[in-house]
């Protein structure tokens, strides 16, 4: 493991990096950005979940971001770009393959995953992606439990919900909800869905049985449970 790399210049732009045993000769790698609504959890939350990535051989890196609402969403976005970006720049120097780059994210995470390919003029150098337990319409924030903290603005849920927006047409989709996660994330993860084959990507949907909001993204790093397995199926992408 290599704690703390960073892509930026605040504290909270940094990178873990994990790897799998053995030789290091242009491996795939893969990026997880976690969620927390923008504005709760750290990578250091989440780097159980480089087991399942490195048991399937890839490299693992796990990204940090600031987090609302110190900080507004044009700022994370730019973050995880730039954190993307590292990867494209350095990661051969980690024996990783830039061209066989995967993401995943979690709730929040699964929106900013999908900012790393939402430009449908040029290519993302993305393989797949999956997002799981994902929002991808801002709006309803608006009015949710969240209003008072992060008090997510109109030009905001314009410019950053990905529902409306244009897709890298290569990139295959998984999108993944819990079985008992609350209606509006299977009403999203449908409409987006929809709107991405409108688009011509690729896009399979999974419901995970039994498996609610935060029971999901546990089970991404527990070998044998269908979290698990989808992310390591994205990794043979």
């Amino acid at each position: 493991m290599v704690a703390d790399v960073a892509y930026g210049r605040d504290s909270a732009e940094t990178v873990d990096l994990f790897f799998p045993e053995g030789k290091r000769d242009r491996l795939p790698v893969h990026m997880f950005i976690h969620g927390g609504y923008w504005r709760m959890f750290s990578k250091n939350d989440y780097s159980y979940i480089a087991e399942t990535v490195t048991s399937a051989g890839a490299i693992a890196i796990i990204v940090g971001y600031a987090l609302m609402p110190a900080v507004r969403l044009a700022t994370i976005v730019d973050e995880v770009r730039r954190a993307r970006q590292w990867v494209h720049d350095h990661i051969a120097n980690h024996g990783g393959d830039p061209g066989q780059l995967t993401v995943s994210g979690h709730s929040a995470g699964a929106h900013l995953a999908t900012m790393l390919f939402n430009d449908g003029s040029r290519p993302s150098g993305i393989k797949g992606t999956f997002l799981l337990g994902g929002i991808y319409d801002l709006k309803p924030l608006q009015d949710s439990f969240l209003a008072a903290e992060i008090a997510i603005t109109d030009e905001e849920v314009e410019q950053f919900s990905p529902i409306d927006h244009r897709f890298d047409p290569s990139v295959e989709v998984e999108l993944s909800v819990g079985a008992h996660e609350t209606r509006p994330f299977h009403d999203q993860a449908a409409t987006f869905a929809e709107n991405l084959e409108k688009q011509g990507l690729t896009v399979s949907r999974t419901s995970l049985a039994a498996a609610n909001h935060m029971s999901s993204v546990r089970d991404l790093g527990l070998a044998g449970t269908q979290a698990a397995a989808s992310l390591a199926r994205l990794l043979a992408v």
